[in-house]
């Protein structure tokens, strides 16, 4: 008995990408509503189906619609933006600036409607996505007729969208809570990785997933420098401090897993994780390569991603598909690692199954929903065409096709692209609003690149406050004097304190920029045992406010806590020079004549000066102050036994030049 449908696909060469790889040529799909009513050779179905609209593909290749799983859909606005730097240069220095600028549902709106035509043409029909403010990623989506895994954003310190932690997770709750049960879109909370959250977040993200049974999306070993300051920090790589926070016990889709070793994939494999493989934004921001031939030899699901279209900076997964392939080879040495087929399928029903939407879609079979497209292979950089070897078109696809080859896309049995014509989304009118975006983050940026200060404000954590001080500082041969005073009784200690500093001071082209001091601290005991570490950054303006005497009134512009390395800010703020200095300080607080003081006492130790430096300063708030504390430190000065001839008035930065 003859069955209905409301469309027939005919004439096709039809890649079901199921779990027996079964092709029909010619083949036919049979739709009905939002899925698959039936899948085979074209006589069969065509004879078991009556259609409203039956529609001749023309010898086109018809397959599941591709999975794009990992991406940041809304930064198709941030798209060529500061390309060329190290991942923690381009993250915390770049795109978290612009992003706490400009981001606004308005943005990802506009930024998530570009990705999403984009991703169409590409032949893509659903995507992981994780950013901020998701629920308008999840509107633009929807609206577009795409699938996609939305996932909020979480992270330890203030974002676009969340004051605090708790406001995310709030609000990562009430998104998932009420998009649950949509025909497209799956909610999901999305810890941005380990180094961004703390242990306590990754377990109620964790908790928040499985109290709604739905995916949890996280960045996870993607560098190197991530997995060894897990090491340092907790005495574990990465996967298994997750584990230890449960956050492998809900459905992880963990992107990148560059650096991992097969325990912790085996780790990942027994908590049925999905892998988002991403090989174009791994090799551009040089994070490495994932090993992806053993995680498909021991079982795991895993998936092609674009990343985000700010470190890609595409969203075409064909592109992505042939590199995965390729790469694997060129790793391994090995031309048979993962094949045309294989690396087809991580962007079907094995990357469906590592977005844990593997029922839903990922391959053409009766009852999923009906994602689909037809691909064009009859064009000049596809031909001619083999049959000897029925894995000839799975090679054609991987090696040969691209993008620009698919011309029809269905998601949920709506049609999305019909003819090379996008029917859900108007390009012209995200295109005008994109250049409007562009002008206004190119002027912020050109502000910014070119204060110092303003750089530093924009990585967070300066205070900006100014703090002035009345200072001397002297050089002398011996301590002995100094330490003779400080025993006596002509001065009293608040407390004391012994470190050993390295500085790192860097300068501009223009010496309006003022200077910028990178300083690690080492707290050292009474044995010179390492107690504990701090680093910090001071920014100075470029000139010194007065003089009182000898005694100078300097101000000191912004603090910052130092929380990424040297390399970085070497890297970010890009100065002209470097210069370096090591020495041993001891520090007091003192008490002299009613006023407290700060006595440094410093043996520079690179580069070699010979001698000690004593140094004697104080906070203050006014002229009349500052001249008052300025007499009492020349006293104190001569106490110390430095004379008027000792005074140096240059930093040990300029100290060193000299040397």
């Amino acid at each position: 008995m003859t069955q209905t449908c409301d469309l027939l696909l005919t004439n096709a060469i039809v890649l079901t990408m199921d779990a027996d790889f079964n092709r029909y040529a010619p083949g036919a799909v049979a739709v009905s509503g939002d899925r698959i009513a039936a899948v085979g050779p074209e006589r069969e179905v065509t004879a078991a189906y009556a259609a409203t609209e039956t529609v001749d593909c023309g010898g086109k290749v018809l397959l599941p619609g591709l999975i794009n799983a990992h991406t940041h859909a809304p930064m198709t606005l941030l798209r060529g933006l500061a390309n060329d730097r190290r991942l923690d240069v381009w993250l915390l220095g770049y795109m978290m600036p612009v992003e706490r600028e400009f981001v606004s549902p308005d943005f990802v709106r506009l930024g998530t409607g570009l990705a999403c035509a984009e991703m169409i043409r590409s032949g893509v029909t659903c995507f992981a996505d994780m950013y901020y403010f998701e629920e308008d990623v999840a509107k633009a989506a929807s609206e577009a007729g795409m699938r996609a895994l939305c996932g909020q954003t979480v992270l330890k310190f203030p974002s676009p969208d969340a004051s605090s932690y708790e406001d995310s997770l709030a609000m990562a709750h009430d998104f998932i809570r009420r998009w649950k049960d949509h025909p497209l879109i799956v909610p999901a909370p999305a810890p941005h990785a380990p180094y961004t959250c703390t242990a306590e977040i990754l377990t109620a993200c964790a908790e928040l997933a499985l109290e709604f049974d739905v995916p949890l999306h996280i960045h996870l070993s993607e560098t190197a420098l991530e997995v060894e300051n897990s090491r340092k920090e907790h005495g574990m790589p990465v996967i298994p401090w997750v584990k230890r926070q449960r956050l492998l016990e809900a459905k992880v889709l963990a992107a990148h897993c560059v650096h991992v070793d097969e325990g912790e994939l085996r780790s990942l494999k027994g908590a049925n994780a999905g892998i988002a493989h991403n090989p174009t934004s791994n090799l551009k921001l040089a994070s490495g390569v994932a090993p992806v031939p053993k995680m498909l030899e021991l079982g795991l699901n895993v998936g092609i991603g674009t990343d985000g279209p700010a470190s890609n900076n595409d969203l075409d997964m064909f592109e992505e598909i042939r590199l995965a392939a390729i790469l694997a080879k060129g790793i391994s040495g090995d031309p048979t690692a993962l094949p045309a087929r294989e690396a087809l399928l991580l962007a079907t029903r094995l990357g469906a199954q590592a977005l844990h939407l593997g029922h839903l879609t990922g391959s053409l079979e009766p009852g999923k929903r009906a994602d689909l497209i037809l691909v064009d292979t009859r064009r000049l950089h596809n031909l001619p065409h083999f049959h000897h070897d029925p894995n000839d078109v799975y090679s054609q696809l991987v090696y040969a096709g691209k993008s620009t080859d698919v011309t029809d896309v269905m998601c949920n049995g709506r049609w999305l692209l019909r003819a090379g014509q996008l029917l859900t989304v108007n390009e012209k009118d995200l295109l005008l609003a994109a250049e409007d975006y562009a002008r206004r983050i190119d002027h912020f940026l050109i502000q910014r690149e070119g204060s110092v200060l303003q750089k530093l404000i924009a990585i967070g954590g300066a205070q900006e406050e100014e703090s002035f001080e009345v200072q001397v500082k002297a050089r002398i041969p011996t301590d002995t004097q100094v330490l003779d005073v400080l025993r006596s009784k002509a001065v009293t200690i608040i407390r004391e304190r012994h470190y050993h500093e390295y500085d790192a001071y860097f300068f501009f082209a223009d010496p309006a920029q003022g200077r910028l001091r990178y300083r690690e601290d080492e707290f050292l005991d009474e044995k010179g045992n390492v107690t504990r570490m701090r680093a910090r950054l001071t920014h100075t303006g470029p000139a010194r406010e007065g003089e009182f005497g000898a005694v100078l009134l300097s101000r000191s512009r912004y603090f910052a806590p130092a929380t990424y390395s040297q390399r970085f800010y070497r890297e970010y703020f890009k100065p002209v020079e470097e210069r370096e200095v090591e020495k041993d300080r001891r520090r007091w607080l003192v008490a002299y004549k009613g006023v407290e003081f700060f006595v440094n006492l410093d043996r520079i130790i690179t580069p070699p000066l010979d001698g000690y430096f004593v140094e004697i300063k104080s906070r203050t708030w006014s002229r009349r102050d500052a001249q008052d504390k300025a007499a009492i430190i020349r006293e104190l000065l001569a106490l110390f036994g430095a004379t008027p001839e000792q005074i140096v008035t240059e930093d040990y930065a300029d100290l060193a030049a000299k040397v």
